[in-house]
């Protein structure tokens, strides 16, 4: 097996974090020229299935094809260069003036991008800071300079309106019984649906990047950042191979009486199988959860080798005191379970949903040195910790 090189690895880590990133520009034009291109860097979307963007001289068009899991139709978003007129033809669509300064994340895993974009400061409000994990952001709180204004159907309205936000960045579900965006949009503030959690790839989802980005015409800054987010997740997974040893994963824990464990062409699925592992469910067709009974995963994977995240257990104990059955598991009694709680507070945020989002290669990092730790001998796990 090939060997992970020390300096190459400790390059995977610093390139990500280390990328010069500028502030985009903020004036408006003020003598428009029907000829210019006013966005000389482009996006292109590579790995995310979920949305695309096209740029046409003073703005830009961003179709999310796949906000959740079986929409019916696509939502368009036309952001257009301040200064500059609004196109014709886009009746229905959401016009978005852009860049805006100003911004609402409706949920953590929005967060890291912000802040790796260099756009921390543009955020003035979150859906619930207790599930954020950011010390930057978290700073910004204590300074009076971050309102929550809760989530789902029952979202605070007049703190929303209050804030007057450029754009919300927030998620849907189809359901009008859970999803923010309709009730906002009806109280005339602009959202702007993010689809990253439906995405299957690693890649795709950390994409979702230039989807925040091209709202702040930030375009520079995320290029930057994603090509070297994707070189490194690719050079730590050609490392791998095909390895001939396999070992054998699980994942999740119940929740009441059932489990929940991540379809065979999940984003969690993927992330084993880069790593070299053989997830027990890789033959499942699904991208989301799959509901089985405890009998049903004992069944499949009662002699497993590796146990990834169980529920919320912060030690072996924890599971014990869930439910002694678990510790008939194999990687139970061997002591093979590792929970991603590495980087949490005491109220619940969790970087792996925020770093662990837009950074899948630190991820991978962890599984690979998890798999098989002879590949990466120097490695130090950033989100997983051994639970003992």
């Amino acid at each position: 097996m090939k060997h992970f090189p020390v300096i190459m690895l400790a390059a995977v880590f610093l390139s990500s974090s280390a990328v010069a990133l500028a502030q985009p520009t903020e004036a408006c034009v003020s003598d428009f020229d029907a000829s210019a291109d006013y966005f000389p860097d482009r996006l292109e979307v590579s790995y995310a299935s979920g949305f695309d963007i096209a740029y046409f001289g003073n703005y830009k068009v961003i179709t999310v094809t796949d906000p959740w899991v079986g929409a019916a139709d696509p939502f368009e978003y036309v952001l257009v260069q301040c200064g500059t007129p609004v196109p014709d033809g886009y009746d229905g669509a959401t016009i978005v003036e852009v860049p805006a300064s100003t911004a609402v994340s409706m949920s953590s895993t929005y967060v890291a991008m912000f802040e790796e974009l260099g756009l921390l400061d543009a955020v003035v409000g979150v859906d619930e800071l207790d599930f954020i994990y950011s010390p930057a952001l978290r700073e910004r709180a204590e300074a009076g300079l971050i309102t929550e204004i809760g989530g789902g159907n029952l979202v605070n309205v007049e703190a929303a309106i209050a804030l007057d936000p450029d754009i919300i960045f927030s998620y849907g579900s189809g359901s009008s019984d859970y999803d923010a965006y309709p009730v906002l949009e009806q109280a005339g503030l602009i959202v702007a649906l993010n689809g990253d959690y439906v995405e299957a790839s690693p890649l795709g989802r950390s994409e979702w990047l230039k989807f925040i980005a091209a709202f702040f015409n930030a375009e520079e800054q995320a290029n930057d950042l994603f090509s070297q987010i994707a070189e490194d997740y690719t050079a730590l997974r050609d490392v791998v191979g095909a390895p001939e040893d396999r070992p054998t994963v699980m994942v999740n824990g119940l929740f009441g009486d059932t489990w929940y464990v991540a379809g065979g062409q999940s984003y969690i699925a993927r992330l084993i199988a880069d790593a070299g592992g053989d997830y027990l469910w890789a033959d499942d067709p699904s991208t989301g959860g799959v509901p089985l009974s405890l009998e049903a995963v004992v069944e499949r994977a009662q002699d497993a080798d590796i146990w990834l995240n169980p529920n919320f257990w912060l030690s072996l104990a924890d599971g014990f005191a869930e439910d002694e059955r678990y510790a008939a598991f194999a990687p139970f009694e061997s002591g093979n379970v590792f929970n991603n709680v590495a980087q949490i507070t005491d109220l619940g945020g969790n970087n792996y949903y925020e770093a662990g989002t837009l950074h899948p290669e630190r991820i991978l990092a962890d599984m690979i040195f998890i798999f098989h730790p002879e590949l990466l001998p120097d490695h130090a796990l950033n989100f997983y910790v051994r639970l003992r």
